[in-house]
């Protein structure tokens, strides 16, 4: 059996795409988290494990040593649409969100009480600028001055290997300075082939459609005509609400976990029919993952998970660069805290 290069723990691990992600790239996964019933039937399905439950009443003692934190912490406090919605309701976002906004928390309390090599964080680009970058400024200090560690972020666009406008940020955090001065985030300046993906680069929608798609994909009239209504209602008002009809040949809008609810965002046209959605397949490859991934739930579940999910290729790239940056021979000396030092990267 090839021995692993590092262990790391999957939190708040959804359906596991940080876990392919890392384990790809060498490690081995010690501990996962996910508090959703349905997304954790998806993980089990996929990799044997079960996720321990709520990680606000998990105990760092109970967590096995590990090098590298992997978390896509919940975005809906700091997301675009998120921020809107709870607005609208009157209700608070972002840390105020006792709920979800809080659970960066629980991280750094982990790292705090584990100290690993490094980390990877992921969330939507709106927590950089969310509450006008004071909730990001929040981030950095805790990871900074609070708990010692090197930083550096970047948003990447996963259009640059996946059929799909989707912009996250991701943070790399090292305990060591050095670690962080032989870590990188992705690259997708290379013509042809990008680096570490064996995609083709910036790929058309069409690359991932099924051939064959079940009649119950396909929207029924009464919704068809209601999406239309609805859309032209609000251009009438000068606004850009409604559906969207996807170009084959281009990228598609980001998958959301509201797909489930009718498609709208990404409708994929059909010659002499009513548009129709993706299939859960289509999500799944939309996302990165590969067609051996098993997918036990219903269609609602199954748009839910992959919309919440990662850009699987991405990460992988990161998490091969986070590896060999934390790589070292054995007998060398052991990783000192050092001072705090923030790297900040630009928008890929």
């Amino acid at each position: 059996m090839k021995k692993e290069k590092f262990r790391f723990i999957d939190l708040f691990a959804g359906i596991g795409g940080m876990r392919l992600a890392f384990e790809k790239a060498g490690g081995k996964c010690v501990y996962s988290c996910e508090w959703d019933k349905f997304a954790s039937v998806t993980y089990k399905e996929n990799f044997g494990d079960e996720p321990a439950g709520d990680i606000r009443e998990v105990s760092s003692r109970g967590i096995p040593d590990f090098d590298i934190l992997a978390a896509g912490f919940p975005c809906q406090p700091f997301s675009i649409s998120g921020v809107s919605k709870k607005n609208a309701l009157g209700r608070p976002h972002g840390f105020l969100d006792e709920t979800q906004g809080t659970l960066f928390f629980e991280i750094a309390r982990i790292i705090r009480d584990k100290k690993p090599r490094g980390f990877l964080l992921e969330n939507v680009k709106n927590l950089v600028s969310h509450d006008r970058g004071r909730t990001f400024r929040i981030i950095e200090k805790t990871l900074t001055e609070e708990l010692g560690y090197h930083i550096s972020y970047r948003v990447i666009n996963a259009k640059n290997v996946l059929p799909q406008h989707r912009e996250r940020v991701f943070i790399a955090g090292f305990l060591d300075s050095e670690d962080l001065k032989n870590f990188s985030f992705p690259s997708f300046e290379l013509k042809g082939q990008t680096r570490g993906i064996s995609n083709d680069k910036n790929p058309s929608l069409s690359s991932i459609l099924e051939t064959k798609v079940d009649q119950r994909y396909h929207l029924t009239d009464k919704l068809w005509s209601y999406l239309q209504d609805y859309k032209e209602k609000h251009r009438l008002k000068g606004n850009g609400f409604g559906y969207s009809l996807a170009d084959r040949n281009g990228i598609a809008r980001t998958l959301s976990a509201r797909y489930y609810k009718d498609g709208s965002e990404i409708l994929i046209p059909v010659k002499g029919k009513n548009p129709r959605r993706l299939t859960p397949r289509e999500c799944a490859r939309l996302m990165g993952f590969p067609d051996s991934f098993k997918i036990p739930v219903s269609d609602t579940q199954a748009y839910k998970q992959f919309g919440n999910s990662v850009a699987v290729p991405i990460v992988s790239i990161i998490a091969k660069n986070i590896a060999a940056a934390i790589h070292k021979e054995p007998g060398q000396k052991k990783i000192e805290k050092g001072k705090t030092h923030r790297k900040k990267r630009a928008i890929a």
